[in-house]
């Protein structure tokens, strides 16, 4: 089962409108176009884990983030997510995206219309895991650089996302530490877009698994600095 472009004539529809009743009313395409193809995904992603990087996994019932938004705290009272979304994590820590405080580095894919995307990394960690990747990077600065600052992962991947990174040095690290400048950064990810072609039909298991594996090394460093073998 793959995805088509009904998925995508989904979301612009729901965009247009996004309410409880609309929804509702096109529920079965959303679970026939969307949700199926997303959990069929997973279950192939979970399988080809398990031949390179097999500390990760998949769960049809888990790693789909939900439709519904959390409005709770919005302004915007727009009841739904226009996107689909799932997250592929270590196995020490595996459960519903987000429900993790600890959680681990992991594989993103996002599909939505002129919008997909694969990422990889570890997004706004909390404190204490934020501590421990910094205090990984002043004892392993050139092993970290070497990563993020590959030839081919750069040309490819555009380098770590720097849209999270503080001005000052957080508390606790000096100017004149190794690796001072990543250590600035809240997030430590990667990422590119997809066109919707790539994103539609049979391939994209396998262009996730490219994707992934030359982010692999990213991935299992940020556990490891986490205490994740």
């Amino acid at each position: 089962m793959a995805f088509s472009q009904a998925a995508l004539t989904f979301f612009r529809g729901l965009a247009k409108h996004n309410e409880k009743p609309w929804f509702e009313a096109h529920r079965e395409e959303y679970e026939r176009q969307v949700r199926d193809p997303m959990r069929a995904l997973i279950v192939e992603m979970d399988e080809r884990f398990q031949r390179f990087a097999p500390e990760m996994t998949g769960d049809p019932k888990r790693s789909m983030f939900r439709i519904n938004r959390d409005i709770r705290f919005s302004k915007d009272k727009s009841p739904y997510k226009t996107h689909a979304a799932c997250w592929f994590q270590h196995r020490a820590t595996a459960g519903r995206p987000g429900d993790n405080e600890g959680g681990s580095a992991g594989f993103y894919f996002h599909l939505a219309p002129r919008s997909c995307s694969i990422g990889a990394g570890i997004w706004m960690p909390p404190r204490s895991a934020l501590g421990k990747i910094r205090d990984a990077i002043v004892e392993d600065a050139r092993g970290f650089e070497r990563i993020v600052r590959h030839r081919g992962v750069v040309r490819r991947f555009g380098g770590l996302d720097d849209q999270n990174v503080l001005k000052r040095m957080p508390r606790g690290y000096g100017e004149d530490q190794p690796g001072a400048s990543w250590l600035k950064y809240e997030s430590f990810t990667m990422g590119r877009r997809l066109k919707d072609s790539q994103a539609m039909g049979p391939r994209l298991p396998a262009l996730l698994e490219s994707d992934f594996k030359a982010l692999l090394p990213l991935v299992r460093w940020l556990n490891h600095a986490m205490g994740l073998a």
